[in-house]
């Protein structure tokens, strides 16, 4: 029994090249539709992620609103647009958190701080690094009490001579062998109390609230 021949027409280069195109597109189309039935649960899960983060460094006794609800959009001391997330009760702002980046031994350390509204520290985070394990990274709370240190620290109490590790003169313990990176949060933290000292008036200013959404009063028919 012969074995039957192979169609001419796939050995050549056009219907090679349709069909890879055709697989190409495939996988595209798979790839858009997947993107698109996750992306609401990325969304979501960021914004777990986010609020988890702000809860760390606003107790809740701050604040009786969602803190996602009314962020404020500040230009920072460098150009950059910055989104604060707002503490509310009632409407007074008793609270602010935002993030702060310090430039570490291996990179940016993002960094999640709060104050309150007398610019005292409620509570600082880490939120990405990429320094030594073992060593940089005991400024992760689940590794090392060290970040609690900056809680209750503020302009007011805290010179800025005392903003610094012991090694340079400063308040804030360093790290056996890794002096760069705690060094680099306290910097980062000071930063971040400063801009609040600038911006005082901006960040603690009550939400505008949008009138036309409250519902119109109608006219009475008695007059």
């Amino acid at each position: 029994m012969s074995t039957p021949k192979e169609p001419k027409y796939r050995k050549r280069v056009g219907y090679q090249a349709v069909l890879l195109g055709g697989f190409s597109t495939l996988a595209t189309a798979l790839l858009v539709a997947g993107n698109i039935a996750t992306k609401d649960d990325i969304k979501a899960r960021q914004k777990e992620d986010l609020l988890y983060s702000l809860n760390q460094v606003v107790p809740t006794e701050y604040y009786d609103s969602d803190l996602l609800e009314q962020p404020l959009s500040i230009t920072d001391n460098s150009g950059d647009n910055l989104t604060v997330y707002r503490g509310l009760q009632g409407m007074q702002v008793n609270a602010l958190a935002w993030e702060v980046i310090g430039k570490g031994y291996a990179g940016d350390i993002r960094l999640i701080m709060g104050i309150n509204a007398k610019g005292e520290v409620l509570g600082v985070r880490v939120l990405s690094h990429a320094e030594t394990p073992g060593l940089g990274d005991k400024i992760e709370v689940a590794k090392d009490d060290w970040i609690l240190g900056f809680n209750e620290h503020s302009l007011d109490n805290t010179s800025n001579q005392q903003w610094r590790v012991k090694k340079d003169g400063g308040k804030f313990d360093q790290f056996s062998g890794a002096t760069i990176t705690p060094r680099a949060i306290v910097t980062a933290v000071h930063e971040g109390l400063i801009f609040f000292q600038q911006h005082t008036d901006e960040l603690l200013q009550p939400p505008v609230i949008n009138l036309d959404d409250e519902p119109l009063q109608r006219a009475s028919i008695t007059e």
